[in-house]
């Protein structure tokens, strides 16, 4: 499967910046970016700001889950993207956990994109739907461990 296609638009900081506020108009107002998108891999970052704050002078737990949720859901959206037959996706649960204070420039890393092409391969072959725990780990600059999460996906083949 060849998505070089989608990676390309995730990969082009302006057209998903124009995607975001289209679709997503809370992660576009909160500055998330893409900073690295592969099959097996996404990046995204989200800084300390006006809009992202909570009255402890650090990121809201919101905008960071927002951040690690979109760096697990473009490696889902990459798997189905052009799909035959075509995939429907859903967060059905969230856990998260908080280690230090969020400030300055988090980067959510997602590893999970082999497991998750895995899951929409036999979510095609099946008339179920297929769940998946992907995590996705926040570092600050510094590379300290900040927060830890884990969406469970949902993936099915649609039917006519």
């Amino acid at each position: 499967m060849n998505n070089s296609k989608f990676q390309k638009f995730a990969n082009n900081n302006f057209l998903f910046r124009l995607y975001l506020l289209k679709v997503l108009p809370m992660a576009f107002l909160a500055g998330i970016r893409v900073k690295e998108f592969s099959i097996e891999k996404a990046i995204i970052t989200i800084k300390f700001s006006w809009l992202t704050q909570n009255p402890f002078r650090s990121i809201y737990f919101a905008c960071l889950a927002m951040a690690a949720e979109i760096s697990t859901g473009l490696l889902v959206m990459n798997g189905i993207y052009k799909s035959s037959p075509a995939i429907s996706m859903l967060v059905v649960k969230n856990q998260a956990t908080f280690f230090k204070k969020a400030v300055g420039k988090i980067s959510f890393t997602c590893l999970d994109g082999k497991l998750i092409s895995d899951a929409i391969e036999t979510a095609k072959q099946s008339s179920e739907g297929v769940v998946i725990e992907v995590k996705s780990i926040g570092v600050d600059e510094t590379g300290d461990l900040v927060a830890e999460f884990i969406f469970t996906w949902s993936v099915k083949a649609k039917t006519n």
